[in-house]
């Protein structure tokens, strides 16, 4: 089936196309400019349109090997591979790993998507009620006896931290508990990290500080630099004879799916993860944005009646009208789809439905993203990350105004 995220994206600028008002919250695209001296680099390696060498350049992949490293993760280059998009690596590691595929529910749309891609099983587990991005501890265990009952063969463990979908930290008793519980059953762990740079205030944990010798963490470009339609993706694989058979493996999925990252994308990401100060600032200032422009969407939810958790990272929520859901019944609401379709169809809102991340059908909950609402044109993108008060600008004010509105109508009560 088509992405569920993508699909979303491309129905609703359709409608934007076709002259109809949609505010558009379904779609988790950055939605900020380039910087200038990144375009420049980009433009300057237009030149380089040889193949190159399956992992990357050797240039790119000291400068990602230095990226961790800062980051405390001490990381050799010979460790780092790129690929044109997390994406796409996430896909060789579920098919270049053992065993089936366990997963926080919900979960990023593509992980449950990609398993079935490569014939395996997926294990959903709910994630905690603190945070999400991993599956519940004190249900993991149970969840991978009940898997082996029935036929499944856990072997890969997949964390998102920070979420997507639902904007928030893994709590590091947590992410220690989950790794330890993997050690103990013989697991990989494959921990998606793209949204690391975008917390808004703080760090994220690492699966690798529990479980260091069988965790691949897999980053890229697209959400703190906002590069999505760039496609730059990289994986950190451990040293050791487990990361060295595995890098071996996935240099071979590589060679027949991608060939190799684009070299202007190369240089590109050589630049960007040397961390100069114009991109460091960059992301600062994006961080600071994203954060802002979350929390006064999470605020229009609540006040709605939804519960949510609070945002803490990148630019996403997963609000949940179960408190409402006797005023939604009336309307004829009574699953997550028939949620977003209202809110598409009658106030011009769009949200993705939970089922879309593995969630139950008949949960009132919803994916919304809230980065598409920095502006329609790169001068307006530019003065929304450079802005004191962003939420004073007439098109992100005139956003939430619209936001208000529909909820408080959805919500009403007769």
């Amino acid at each position: 089936m088509h992405s569920a995220t993508l699909a979303i994206n491309e129905t609703l600028r359709a409608r934007r196309a076709a002259g109809e008002k949609v505010l558009h919250l379904g779609f988790g695209e950055a939605g900020l400019p380039v910087p200038d001296s990144v375009a420049q680099v980009l433009s300057a390696a237009a030149g380089r349109n040889g193949y190159g060498a399956v992992v990357g350049s050797l240039e790119a992949r000291e400068a990602a090997a230095g990226w961790f490293s800062r980051r405390g993760v001490e990381t050799e280059a010979e460790q780092v591979l790129f690929a044109p998009g997390s994406k796409a690596l996430l896909f060789a590691l579920l098919a270049a790993l053992p065993g089936d595929v366990v997963l926080p529910c919900p979960a990023w749309v593509s992980y449950a998507a990609q398993t079935a891609l490569v014939g395996k099983r997926t294990i959903s587990v709910p994630v905690p009620a603190e945070a999400g991005g991993v599956p519940d501890p004190e249900l993991l265990e149970q969840a991978l006896a009940d898997a082996r009952a029935a036929g499944a063969n856990p072997g890969v463990l997949v964390v998102t931290v920070p979420d997507n979908p639902t904007g928030t930290i893994a709590r590091e008793e947590h992410l220690r508990a989950v790794c330890e519980i993997a050690e103990r059953h013989g697991l990989a762990v494959v921990c998606d990290e793209i949204y690391a740079e975008v917390c808004h205030s703080g760090k994220a944990p690492s699966a690798l500080a529990y479980l260091p010798e069988r965790t691949v963490v897999t980053s890229g470009l697209s959400k703190s630099m906002a590069l999505g339609g760039w496609r730059i993706g990289f994986a950190r694989v451990p040293s050791g004879p487990w990361g060295e058979r595995l890098m071996g493996e996935l240099v071979g999925v590589a060679s027949e799916v991608w060939s190799s990252l684009a070299a202007p994308m190369q240089a590109a990401a050589t630049y960007i993860l040397q961390d100069p100060p114009e991109v460091t600032a960059h992301i600062d200032a994006a961080r600071g944005l994203h954060a802002t422009v979350a929390a006064a969407v999470y605020e229009q939810f609540t006040a709605a009646g939804a519960v949510c958790r609070r945002p803490e990272a990148g630019f996403y929520l997963y609000p949940d009208f179960e408190p409402v859901r006797p005023v939604l019944a009336a309307r004829g609401i009574d699953t997550g789809a028939g949620l977003a379709a209202a809110l598409l169809e009658e106030h011009g809102v769009g949200v993705l439905a939970g089922e879309a991340f593995g969630d139950a059908v008949g949960g009132l909950r919803a994916r919304v993203a809230t980065s598409l609402l920095y502006g329609e044109s790169e001068a307006e993108r530019w003065e929304a990350l450079r802005s004191d008060d962003p939420l004073r600008l007439p098109w992100i004010a005139a956003s939430l105004e619209h936001l208000r509105g529909a909820l408080a109508a959805l919500t009403a009560r007769g």
